[in-house]
């Protein structure tokens, strides 16, 4: 076993003046994840300066591979890049290994003594026999850090079954929160578009990732990090779940409107929808006067407080919108913003990108991509000043592999061609 002066030696971080490469330019990712709550814990730790490298299967890769629309290459053919795969994956290196295979498996456990960080999302027990569970590994590197991103964790009477995130927003209480209330139209529980669950699950097990790496800096330990999304997709109920847990009361579906404040929800413009919400009384007067409502309404015994805003919110709601409705959405954004009320248009995708304020924050990049092209990449929103992300294009399948065989193992071309022959990597 290495003493913790030899380990603390080779984690030493880089010279203060080469950290602008990133602040984990140092760390090395080997991540065997897939989908998407895996490689997003992964891509953050890429933003950061991380060298992740993704081991995908030969041929397919990972699964959101599959799923288009796809980048077209410069010779005009559709690449296996797809927009769900690139969502989750920027910053990587791509190699193809098939640790089904002994040798395959074998050329995964030589990887791992040479990373600080082994990430994987595979089924409770499911690489144990492969050599790739983490007492296997830790015999090989004492230091390591592990973790193991799944459905249900390590413990517990579902430990064992699949998880989707779909499944977690259903069964921790997300979606029973979220859709219309029962009696209005279109009422019954409804889940986000967006993979919540799974997104909320990579970024704790990124923060797991690097308190483990703070600790491995002061101690030489590695660890093992449990990250289980049904863990996380219930943490994030946050005071909704501790309302429940101290009045008994059980959350009920609120629609487009925040259960804590009055008027706070969506209102019917002549030309579309916008949300603008009070959450103070100064607000709600200085609404009240972009509307040119007489401000005796806010004397009204159903509007005098937020608590009676609240009880009689559908009354207000259709007071309010009587108004709302006769002028556009631009009309009263300019409006409440200039009086300093909270509102936003309710934008698709193709109006978020062109308002001039998300064009200013640069959050769309054109990087070249392994096929020759220039793809659209969302930047990431992490903002250092010392230490700025280094954005680059997810990769292609297998792009990296000869690369960092080479790099992180000393491998030859012939020992790389006899390993492609017998279809290892």
């Amino acid at each position: 076993m290495q003493t913790n002066a030899a380990v603390l030696g080779f984690f030493k971080a880089p010279p203060l003046e080469s950290q602008m490469m990133g602040i984990l330019s140092h760390i090395k990712v080997l991540d065997l994840t897939r989908v998407v709550a895996g490689p997003w814990c992964t891509q953050t730790l890429a933003d950061l300066g991380a060298d992740v490298v993704k081991v995908e299967r030969p041929l397919d890769g990972d699964g959101t591979r599959m799923v288009g629309p796809y980048v077209t290459g410069a010779d005009g053919q559709s690449t296996q890049d797809s927009a769900f795969f690139m969502g989750s994956n920027r910053g990587k290196r791509s190699i193809t290994i098939d640790i089904a295979s002994p040798a395959g498996a074998q050329l995964v456990r030589d990887l791992a003594t040479q990373c600080h960080v082994f990430i994987e999302n595979y089924k409770v027990g499911a690489l144990e026999r492969y050599g790739l569970d983490y007492a296997s590994l830790r015999a090989l590197r004492p230091d390591l850090i592990y973790c193991s991103v799944t459905g249900f964790g390590q413990t517990g009477p579902y430990a064992a079954r699949p998880a989707y995130d779909s499944v977690m927003q259903a069964m921790c209480g997300l979606m029973s929160t979220c859709g219309h209330p029962d009696g209005e139209p279109g009422a019954g529980p409804m889940r986000s578009a967006i993979p919540i669950c799974d997104i909320f699950t990579g970024l704790y097990a990124s923060i797991g990732i690097l308190g483990a790496i703070l600790h491995l800096q002061q101690t030489g330990e590695g660890q093992f990090i449990d990250a289980a999304m049904v863990d996380v997709s219930t943490a994030i109920n946050g005071h909704l779940a501790l309302g429940y847990l101290m009045t008994g009361v059980v959350p009920q579906r609120q629609g487009n409107q925040n259960p804590i404040t009055a008027p706070s929800e969506v209102f019917a413009a002549s030309d579309g929808y916008f949300s603008m919400s009070a959450g103070n009384q100064q607000q709600f007067l200085k609404l009240l006067r972009v509307l040119e409502l007489d401000a005796a309404l806010a004397q009204d015994p159903r509007f005098v407080t937020n608590i009676e805003r609240i009880r009689h919110r559908a009354v207000l709601h259709e007071v309010l919108q009587t108004c709302t409705r006769e002028q556009p959405v631009a009309h009263w954004i300019d409006k409440l913003s200039a009086s300093s009320v909270p509102c936003a248009p309710i934008y698709n995708m193709e109006q978020l990108f062109d308002d001039p304020h998300i064009r200013d924050r640069d959050l769309v990049l054109h990087l070249p991509h392994g096929s020759g092209v220039d793809v659209p990449v969302l930047r990431s929103p992490l903002h250092l000043s010392a230490a700025p992300v280094e954005h680059r294009a997810p990769p292609m399948l297998g792009e990296h592999t000869r690369e960092v065989l080479q790099q992180w193992l000393g491998r030859t071309d012939d020992q790389i061609d006899d390993m492609q022959r017998l279809k290892v990597v």
